[in-house]
């Protein structure tokens, strides 16, 4: 693989516990070049057969992730949970290697900020923020929730009955309940945009967006 298409396929992942390993496997069925990385042999030896490359070593070590070829990938994941000051030391080594894509796995507000004044160029929150989309769905009845930040977000949500055979251009989704319909999916038919005409069927689910509150009360609808 060129130096190219390393920079614009392949990310390495350093640390494999439960989420970097899930970030690895998912990142490969995308298509992407992986290289893993970490400091403890049975998690390499573990994961050495399930994923295309496993390296074991000290990832907080700048000479050992130049020793890697580390430099020719174009984006990174520092996905250790466990230790905040490998966490950061990883960050730190990556960032004087001059990657120009760093992701850390954040624990706390503190550690975020640390991460981002050594170098790290995005912070995630994992746990947290799978929490509050779990919480969202446990609570409401929506399918599925995804929070963009600025009170905004989309969701999957089961038609309301009392909208259910109705158009769009009837309902007036914008004007009475402050979402807009983005499109509309029939079990075992293909997802469609939604446009004026589109009717509701019964049985169906449709993807929406708007402020939190106002995605909460449709979905609420009966």
């Amino acid at each position: 693989m060129s130096a190219r298409s390393s920079e614009e396929r392949g990310v390495v992942v350093i640390g494999l516990g439960r989420f970097g390993s899930h970030l690895a496997g998912s990142l490969l069925r995308l298509g992407h070049e992986v290289m893993a990385v970490d400091r403890d042999p049975a998690r390499v030896e573990r994961w050495s057969a399930r994923l295309d490359r496993v390296v074991q070593a000290d990832a907080t070590e700048e000479d050992a992730l130049r020793q890697l070829g580390i430099t020719s990938f174009g984006r990174a994941v520092v996905a250790i949970g466990a230790s905040l000051e490998a966490s950061v030391f990883t960050v730190l080594a990556l960032a004087e290697l001059g990657l120009p894509q760093i992701w850390a796995r954040a624990t706390s507000r503190r550690h975020a900020r640390i991460l981002s004044s050594v170098g790290a160029h995005h912070v995630v929150f994992p746990e947290a923020e799978t929490g509050e989309r779990v919480a969202h769905l446990i609570v409401t009845r929506m399918l599925d929730f995804i929070e963009f930040g600025d009170d905004f977000a989309i969701a999957r949500v089961p038609v309301p009955e009392t909208l259910a055979g109705r158009p769009l251009s009837e309902i007036r989704p914008i004007e009475r309940y402050g979402v807009r319909v983005l499109g509309a999916k029939v079990t075992g038919e293909p997802f469609r945009y939604a446009s004026d005409s589109t009717v509701l069927p019964p049985g169906s689910t449709l993807v929406i967006e708007g402020n939190i509150d106002q995605v909460q009360r449709f979905a609420g609808l009966s």
